[in-house]
């Protein structure tokens, strides 16, 4: 797989056909695959790292669901390619989950604006998470945020070079006045992702 080009082309997706004969191995591999890239950050938020496997699973299942052929096809790259990381970034899913609907709604808008909260710390830098531009995160009339984000971090040199060496530590941080927590990543998570996306 072209991981080193760092984007998904339609020349990666399979037939179908093809897909679901090695649909099972590649669903395994992606639950030990978020073993590595999930970090719980408070009671309520998960952050998933993503990388070009996870990107091209999504795509691959989406039109396994969908069934929608070449014409879906163009909108799950458009949807899901800029989220492949491009070697100066890491990017994750934020997903923000509450069992209860009633509690959801009311927790969701406690923390309108999250999406400008959001950063990794390594090392003394301080990456802020960029989000994914494709929508508006926080509805303007209620001020009530989303339960999913898309986040790209936008790594100096020098902050690759951090986390690559496993030296300081490495945190996702969210600072919302209403939602303040920190999560530790471990050295097999920073490791992986330093391989799959730098």
């Amino acid at each position: 797989m072209p991981r080193d080009v760092r984007t998904i082309t339609p020349d990666d997706i399979l037939p179908l056909d093809q897909y679901e004969q090695i649909r099972a191995d590649k669903k395994q591999e992606a639950v030990l695959r978020k073993k590595l890239t999930s970090v719980s950050v408070g009671p309520n938020a998960t952050a998933l790292f993503e990388s070009w496997d996870s990107m091209w699973l999504q795509i691959q299942e989406m039109l396994r669901i969908e069934k929608g052929g070449e014409a879906q096809l163009a909108d799950e790259l458009s949807a899901y390619g800029p989220m492949v990381p491009n070697g100066h970034e890491l990017t994750c899913t934020l997903l923000f989950e509450v069992p209860d609907p009633v509690r959801r709604d009311a927790f969701l808008r406690t923390i309108g604006g999250v999406e400008d909260h959001v950063a990794l710390h390594v090392d003394g830098h301080v990456i802020r998470g960029r989000p994914e531009g494709d929508i508006v995160r926080t509805r303007e009339r209620d001020n009530k945020a989303s339960a999913v984000h898309f986040f790209h971090f936008d790594f100096p040199e020098a902050a690759i070079t951090a986390w690559k060496s496993g030296e300081g530590t490495a945190m996702l941080v969210i600072d919302h006045p209403n939602y303040g927590h920190a999560a530790l990543i471990g050295a097999e998570t920073r490791a992986y992702l330093a391989r799959e996306c730098f």
